[in-house]
């Protein structure tokens, strides 16, 4: 097995910023055994990690497959002897122990011949790749009264690119800016900590109309019209827009849906309560911990002790704390997520990139957000991957209110 192991791995090295190499052995048609094989792709991050370092790739049961291809630009290849079944792709940064593989994604299999990206080393700048794949949707604890995230629910979602962190007041300014020279109009300006702190006090609308801005301002696609012909982008007003003023396929800024909020939120684990495990403390989160609460862990009741000084908002800066799988930071706590959707109920079914309802009320919109904030106990759970917070205006503005963008990649 540690002699597969080895001679299915690629060994990817960077060369540059932006370019990689890989160094492939010859050994890439093995046979598995029953239950996995590692696909073994070792390589630097974009953003800053040492060539040493790396990130392995195995791909499970229940079947055996045959890796036929690997290539540098993060797809893997590999055939298997059932059809219509679904994989589970697992990833791991140290062989040493069995117990360090974790979920990465579930990819369904509709014949034997299956091809998947995994990564993307060319990923857009402060955006990580989220591969696309089935994940189970909902609260599998059913511990949830408010807002009904039930039934838990088979759900693909197509790859898309999501930021690693909440927008910052600086990065919102300067968009926010270009924009007001350039035709745009916004009902806020945003307030934050600082710089680097997440921008909120800003309202739906705002949010919408931002990404635009920022999209034109970066030579991409706006995604989001006042008509459903989609000629004419959202720049100015409050105009209530449904799915079919949004051009999906446009490679510019967005709010993500409920859906790629809550799969790129969980991180490739399935069944967790948090986007990193099962308990909650102020080491994983900004976010107002309470005693007697079996799965919050905080030793100190209240605020995060290390920002419950500051003036309201008590947000800390983006990334302060560790990233989950997918490489995003801060998805749970310091301030809830803006999605897309207005609020609908959950079906059964296995549904493919959900938006939510068609139509919205033109009044109050209710919209979703997700993740909880820093003034938001983990006890509903607010801060979890499942909860839903419904019903928000178009208007709405709040010290623990912000968002971040998603992309699309233009893959199925």
């Amino acid at each position: 097995e540690e002699r597969d192991r080895q001679q299915s791995r690629v060994v990817l090295r960077r060369r540059s910023a932006t370019v990689f190499t890989f160094r492939r052995r010859e050994y890439l048609n093995i046979k598995t055994h029953r239950i996995t094989h590692i696909v073994a792709l070792l390589f630097a991050s974009l953003l800053g990690l040492v060539a040493q370092e790396a990130r392995f790739f195995r791909v499970a049961g229940p079947v055996p497959v045959t890796i036929t291809s690997i290539s540098a630009d993060g797809y893997v290849t590999w055939t298997n002897e059932l059809t219509n079944v679904t994989f589970t792709v697992q990833t791991a940064v140290d062989l040493g122990n069995e117990s360090n593989w974790v979920d990465y994604i579930q990819v369904p299999a509709s014949n034997v011949f299956t091809m998947h990206r995994l990564t993307d080393p060319g990923a857009p700048q402060g955006m990580a790749f989220i591969p696309s794949g089935i994940f189970q949707m909902g609260d599998t604890f059913g511990e949830i009264t408010a807002n009904n995230p039930r039934p838990v629910h088979p759900v693909y979602v197509s790859a898309c690119y999501m930021e690693k962190y909440e927008v910052t007041k600086a990065v919102w300014d300067e968009a926010w800016q270009w924009g007001t020279n350039h035709g745009y109009s916004f009902d806020n300006v945003g307030i934050a900590q600082a710089g680097n702190h997440p921008v909120n006090w800003v309202n739906w609308h705002d949010m919408l109309k931002w990404c635009n801005a920022r999209s034109e301002k970066e030579g991409l696609e706006p995604c989001y019209y006042t008509n459903p012909g989609q000629t004419n982008a959202y720049r100015t007003g409050q105009i209530p827009l449904v799915n079919s003023h949004v051009k999906w396929t446009a490679n510019g800024y967005r709010l993500p849906t409920e859906a790629e909020w809550e799969k790129a939120a969980r991180g490739g684990l399935r069944g967790k309560r948090f986007p990193w495990g099962n308990t909650i403390s102020h080491s994983y989160a900004n976010y107002f911990s309470i005693t007697n609460n079996p799965f919050d862990l905080g030793p100190t009741p209240g605020l995060h002790p290390a920002f419950a000084s500051q003036s309201n908002p008590n947000t800390s800066p983006s990334g302060t704390f560790l990233a989950n799988g997918y490489g995003l930071h801060d998805v749970a706590g310091n301030v809830f997520e803006s999605c897309w959707d207005a609020y609908g109920g959950y079906s059964s079914n296995l549904l493919v990139n959900p938006r939510g309802p068609e139509t919205r009320n033109s009044s109050s919109l209710n919209n979703v957000m997700r993740g909880g904030g820093w003034k938001n106990v983990a006890g509903y759970p607010v801060c979890s991957c499942a909860f839903r917070f419904i019903g928000f205006s178009g208007t709405l503005i709040s010290f623990d209110l912000g968002f971040r963008c998603v992309r699309s990649t233009g893959l199925p």
